[in-house]
């Protein structure tokens, strides 16, 4: 197996190499095939691994490659650790990275840097690779850092766009706040483990129990409740909760199918899995989980509300995803690990299904993304309709979907949960359930029902996009409707993950008790149907319904009559002035004042510009001597020769 895993790995760095070093040489088609192959292999390769791990229970694989640095007493390795939690994550990232891929094809096919799109989308895959199958904290850290160096290449991609660049230039450093967090929790482990291993740190875990450590003197902290803090701030940055969540609306700047790979299956689910993988130290800190899933909440309900006033196609998807990874993080609050996993899972497919349906929709519409100009496209584009209709019954929670047994566990589970905070988060998951019906119907009944808004040349030419778009759609419906009920039992109910996510016994009470009542996929959709989130769902879709289709006169008199809660959701909460003010506006006149005085009054002005008149100065006076005069020089030599003299005959008396 580790040979195959070392395959898995390398197999989409090579043909990031090949298609962004010799993209020239090969051309446009050998840059897409040597991608594609690549990433196909991985994927294909993943399947065999998760067959093994998870359904022929193979023992989960340990071992390190070579050692890449040994010092003090402290090696630091590159190493594999498969179990079924990673397993797991190998199959949906490669899947759905396939499936960006070949979609890719149709969307970039007139894009002059194809070749390098389809280099940086294969790097992208090798570096979330890297991060869900690492063994320690080194490699993680080096997958956690590569991931944001490719998004940030990506999301940039359009480079001449200003737009982009500042989009891209946002999500960098938003991500070095969380990231420098994520750096002071895996120095903490090094310091008190001695050790970035995942199984020494996990076993030294219950040790570090009751020991406390003081920052400011005088008042003592939990180094427990320390290091998860401080590393669930990385995955705040990496799963963009807030405040560390401004970031990722803007991403949408990059093309269509890497915001469907960064939203669904990479950057953004890499602090679900990173806090899923650590539940070994969360669990032993009640105050780490109560902050994570008060964060996750806030996440979950008021990002989602975001979503209600977004005209941007792709931005009211990207507020959808920031609501859903609010859900994910509730859920390892709630100590439900393996909930959030599964809707992690779910999540990916239907997410990247409504992206890139979404980007089919920009193709029809010659790359219009304002839904206030579409409208009637069920007719134009059928495939594309029925794919975005399934993804968005997946994303409510509609009975028999993929997302209906993901959000409702999750919700559950929250209810369930004995930890501070846990009925915030029920209240917040459910009243957001209301809300996420109303945003994605909102979109679903504005871009393909009612009356076509679009310009006459627009319409005349409206069709379905070609089959190398719409068979990604199609691949990814299946599972958006059938992998929940497949799933459920053994992800959730069943011992799938093994030892691979660790739970108290105080806290699985939660899961127990589902587990107890659960008599099967269809009793289950019985019982939800009968619960809170199914009717506000239901009462999401209807409301859309009624606003956009029966009333649309309607949402402009409301946002009218609310006009502040309007420009508050519109300014995004402020966040963005905020940091714009205090943040990047403080760090720029902080530079200004470090540059006016630092550098153009000392350096510039005393060092440098000052040493520069001394030596004017002190030449000036020299040149004075240099008169040319023989006298002069004589004159100067006996002046010198006395007071040599002087000075001997000084010493000789003294």
């Amino acid at each position: 197996m580790k040979e195959l895993c070392l395959i898995i790995v390398l197999a989409p760095l090579v043909g990031a190499v090949l298609a962004g070093l010799f993209g020239r040489s090969i051309g446009r088609a050998g840059a897409h095939w040597v991608t594609i192959i690549g990433v196909g292999i991985s994927f294909l390769l993943s399947a065999h691994v998760f067959q093994q791990v998870v359904l022929n229970d193979v023992e989960p694989l340990n071992t390190n490659l070579y050692t890449w640095l040994d010092t003090g007493g402290i090696s630091f390795h590159v190493g594999f650790l498969i179990d079924e939690l990673t397993a797991t994550m190998m199959v949906v990232v490669t899947f759905v990275s396939l499936m960006v891929h070949v979609y890719t094809i149709g969307y970039m096919h007139e894009d002059p840097g194809y070749q390098r799109f389809f280099s940086y989308i294969s790097l992208f895959t090798f570096s979330m690779l890297m991060l869900v199958m690492a063994n320690n904290f080194l490699q993680l850290f080096f997958g956690w850092e590569a991931v944001g160096l490719v998004s940030y290449l990506l999301i940039g991609f359009w480079y001449k766009k200003d737009t982009a660049i500042y989009a891209n230039l946002k999500a960098f450093l938003v991500n070095r706040v969380g990231d420098f967090g994520f750096l002071l929790g895996i120095a903490a482990v090094l310091m008190v483990c001695g050790s970035l291993d995942y199984a020494t740190v996990f076993q030294a875990a219950p040790g570090l129990v009751g020991k406390t450590v003081s920052i400011i003197d005088g008042h003592e902290w939990s180094l427990l409740t320390l290091i998860c803090l401080l590393l669930f701030v990385g995955a705040m940055g990496k799963s963009a909760q807030v405040p560390l969540h401004v970031w990722l609306p803007d991403s949408m700047e990059g093309p269509t199918p890497i915001s469907a790979l960064i939203h669904a299956a990479t950057m953004v689910t890499a602090g679900i899995f990173m806090v899923s993988r650590m539940s070994p130290l969360f669990e032993l800190t009640e105050t780490a989980l109560s902050v994570v899933l008060i964060i996750g909440s806030i996440t979950a309900f008021f990002m989602g509300l975001l979503g209600l006033v977004q005209n941007d196609i792709k931005r009211v998807v990207a507020y959808s995803t920031l609501s859903q990874l609010g859900y994910m993080t509730v859920a390892l609050g709630a100590s439900a690990y393996s909930a959030a996993m599964f809707h992690l899972m779910t999540h990916a497919f239907f997410k990247a299904l409504l992206f890139l349906a979404a980007g089919s929709v920009i193709i029809g519409m010659h790359h219009e993304q304002d839904m206030r100009k579409m409208g009637g496209l069920r007719k134009h584009m059928p495939i594309t309709w029925i794919t975005s209709l399934i993804g968005s019954l997946a994303l409510i929670g509609f009975p028999g979907f993929a997302g209906f047994f993901s959000k409702d566990a999750i919700i559950e589970a929250v209810k369930l949960s004995s930890t501070p905070g846990a009925q915030i988060g029920y209240y917040a998951c459910l009243f957001g359930v209301f809300i996420t019906a109303l945003y994605s119907f909102r979109l679903y009944f504005m871009v393909f029902h009612g009356k076509g808004r679009m310009d006459h040349h627009t319409e005349e030419h409206l069709h379905e996009s070609p089959a190398v778009v719409w068979v990604p759609l199609v691949a990814l419906a299946i599972p958006s409707v059938v992998i929940g009920a497949i799933a459920i039992q053994p992800m959730l109910f069943g011992d799938y993950f093994g030892a691979s996510i660790f739970i108290t016994e105080a806290h699985a009470k939660g899961l127990h008790h589902m587990a107890e009542h659960f008599h099967g996929v269809l009793p289950f959709m019985l019982h939800g149907m009968m619960q809170p989130p199914f009717w506000f769902a239901m009462a999401g879709v209807a409301t859309a319904w009624y606003l956009y289709m029966q009333a649309p006169h309607l949402p402009a008199r409301i946002a009218a009559a609310l006009r502040p809660l309007q420009r508050i959701l519109e300014a995004k909460y402020g966040f963005d002035a905020f940091n714009e003010m205090f943040f990047a506006g403080g760090a720029r006149g902080t530079g200004g004042l470090l540059w006016r005085f630092g550098d153009v009054r000392l350096i510039d002005g005393l060092l440098v510009n000052g040493s520069a008149r001394l030596v004017g100065w002190f030449s000036q006076l020299l040149r004075g001597v240099q008169s040319g005069y023989l006298y002069h020089y004589a004159f100067a030599m006996i002046v010198g020769l006395l007071a040599l003299l002087a000075v001997f005959v000084h010493k000789v008396i003294a």
